[in-house]
């Protein structure tokens, strides 16, 4: 099969995105996020994947995460990464 790359994926069968809500629910709870929030954003961040991005090196990780942060802002959700190193 070829490569997906970024911007590859109309009417493509990508993947699955499975999400363990106990598991969302307790980061939620650990990380002082709200639950819906939390599990928006992982939706998205799984949804990337399934695009063809990832985070393996700091250049991957920083168009990611700036994919992550516009389109939770649209949803009125903030920054998920603030607060970290």
């Amino acid at each position: 099969a070829d490569d997906i790359r970024p911007g590859d994926a109309a009417g493509a069968m990508l993947g699955d995105i499975v999400l363990a809500l106990e598991t969302v629910r307790r980061e939620a709870s650990l990380e002082d996020k709200q639950f819906d929030h939390h599990l928006r954003h992982l939706v998205i961040h799984g949804l990337l994947h399934l695009f063809g991005y990832d985070h393996m090196n700091d250049d991957e990780a920083r168009i990611m995460e700036s994919l992550e942060r516009d389109a939770l802002a649209r949803m009125g959700i903030g920054d998920p990464y603030a607060g970290e190193a």
